[in-house]
């Protein structure tokens, strides 16, 4: 049996011990959070007080604050998602290297915060950043004045790219789904199976 001596001891504790710096970037990504969702807010009041006057605007004037609102409202999407970003690393640093949530366990409306391994957490958050990366490229795109043939060909590979990225996103969750439903099934029948067999003694 291992005896470690006191020094090994003593370097341990404060090695698993030094974990609990966690908390530090845990509460920075919160206060960034809270702070992107106070900027993305203020950024969505004053949105839509610009479209007050918006009835009593000739139509040009209403095409261009129609186009401005839009962009502005993509923009909002993005900085709703990036305050989500830090949201779910918030969470999901915490519960791999702290503890676990005891009472985001039993919500279901909560499954997305918790997190249970690095790799659930690197798809997590790959997700939305994903998503950010859409939504900036369709904020681009609605000022898009192509000049000649070859912005309509760059333009249309940069949309492919996209569509490429989402579908292989959407079938990676598919097939991770399709795995951890298939665990489940093994495991309850071989519950079922253990269950049902008689005892030999």
């Amino acid at each position: 049996m291992h005896n470690p001596s006191l020094f090994e001891r003593v370097f341990e504790a404060t090695l698993w011990r030094s974990r609990l710096f966690v908390y530090v970037a845990v509460v920075c990504s919160m206060l960034t959070a809270i702070g992107l969702f106070y900027i993305t807010m203020v950024d969505v009041y004053f949105t839509l007080d610009h479209l007050v006057h918006y009835a009593s605007l000739d139509d040009a004037a209403r095409a261009d604050l129609r186009a401005d609102t839009v962009a502005h409202i993509v923009g909002s999407v993005d900085g709703f998602l990036l305050a989500i970003v830090m949201l779910i690393f918030a969470f999901g640093i915490y519960e791999l290297f702290i503890s676990d949530i005891d009472c985001a366990k039993g919500d279901r409306s909560s499954r997305l915060l918790v997190i249970d391994s690095l790799d659930d957490l690197k798809s997590r958050l790959a997700s939305v950043i994903l998503m950010i990366l859409v939504v900036i490229f369709f904020e681009h795109a609605i000022h898009f004045k192509p000049q000649d043939v070859m912005d309509l060909v760059y333009f249309a590979i940069g949309t492919a790219l996209i569509s490429l990225a989402l579908y292989l996103l959407h079938k990676g969750h598919g097939h991770d789904a399709g795995h951890e439903a298939q665990h489940g099934e093994h495991g309850n029948s071989h519950l079922i199976l253990s269950h049902n067999q008689p005892d030999q003694h």
